[in-house]
């Protein structure tokens, strides 16, 4: 027993190891590409710092915010500098907001996660259920009605969801916030906890809505596959039926694909964020990171960047986690481990 269980420590390690490897490979790759995009897009980065006093801005002061930023140093040697900066922990300041990106992204962060995290379960509970009850329904009405809603939800794009969502229940009705965090205007001290969840509710309702029909139609055809095995069909020769037998012999079989399905669709939750942070205006990573890509902000762009890779790559790797740990077959076949 301690043998197996030292076997299936170090290929856990071994497993680790080569996952770092791969992130540190993607973290390089990814920043690269996205230095050298932003580096040759036609936005003008002292332009875009400067503003609307453009027209009060001479040759000499755009040379000398050009110097003070780095701005006018080949771009290998721009590269090689943000590089060397990034490797004792400091990852510039932004131009945009002249503050330290890993302050930005300490502070959107916080926002972005509980928007991240609400979606995400909303998502993931409403989604199992309506994919236990089109399974249980199979055939019927309710199952036809909530297919055709997750192969149409599927193709939604979720900025139109979220402009929908906008005008309807912020503007028609009146119900919720047009948009931010909290409240104009007001100090940070005076914002209630009221105040922020209506602020949340509408970004989130829109991220849900969205991510129901993966976890819906995975879990559905997961269900058909366990009620048509020998062990069911054994078990309703004994009698049992309905929702019991589901209980019994059904959801936990279907439970964790479910959750690691949830754990690796971290990547489009996180991308369909970006578009509803941007839509509401919710002050998270996702819009920091739109801003700083239209207002050539390359240290903050970078910052959020290295982070979003980070968050979307560890949900990965806990939902392989998560499969390996759970599943006896991925332990057998596993060549990664």
């Amino acid at each position: 027993m301690s043998k197996v269980n030292n076997t299936s420590s170090n290929k856990i390690v071994r497993f680790l190891l080569w996952k770092s490897v791969r992130l540190a490979s993607l973290l390089v790759t990814v920043c690269i590409i996205s230095f050298l995009l932003i580096k040759n897009s036609p936005i003008d980065p002292v332009q875009a710092y400067i503003g609307a006093d453009m027209l009060k801005v001479g040759p000499e002061q755009r040379e000398e915010i050009a110097e003070y930023w780095g701005l006018n140093e080949p771009v290998l040697l721009q590269l090689l500098n943000w590089g060397a900066a990034l490797l004792t922990g400091d990852l510039g300041i932004s131009m945009i907001y002249r503050q330290p990106v890993t302050d930005i992204i300490g502070e959107r962060f916080v926002n972005s996660i509980i928007l991240l995290v609400t979606a995400w379960l909303i998502s993931g509970i409403l989604g199992f259920v309506m994919g236990v009850i089109a399974a249980m329904k199979r055939g019927s009405l309710v199952d036809q009605v909530i297919k055709w809603y997750c192969y149409t939800i599927a193709s939604t794009p979720t900025f139109w969801m979220g402009l929908l969502l906008l005008i309807v229940f912020a503007v028609w009705l009146g119900w919720f916030p047009i948009g931010l965090g909290v409240p104009i205007g007001m100090l940070a001290e005076d914002v209630s906890l009221f105040d922020k969840i209506q602020h949340l509710i509408l970004p989130a309702v829109t991220l849900s809505i969205i991510g129901v029909s993966n976890i819906a139609l995975h879990t559905r055809q997961k269900l058909l596959d366990v009620l048509s095995s020998d062990y069911v069909l054994f078990a309703k020769a004994r009698g049992e039926k309905g929702f019991g037998l589901v209980w019994r012999h059904g959801l936990r079989n279907i439970a964790l694909p479910a959750i690691t399905l949830q754990f690796a669709a971290f990547s489009e939750l996180f991308g369909g964020a970006v578009l509803a942070e941007q839509v509401f205006s919710y002050p998270g990573i996702g819009q920091a990171m739109v801003e700083a890509g239209l207002r050539g902000d390359v240290p903050l762009l970078l910052g959020t960047v290295i982070f979003s890779t980070l968050f979307v790559f560890i949900g990965n790797v806990i939902a392989d986690l998560l499969y390996y740990a759970f599943d006896p077959r991925i332990r057998v076949v596993s060549k990664d481990l």
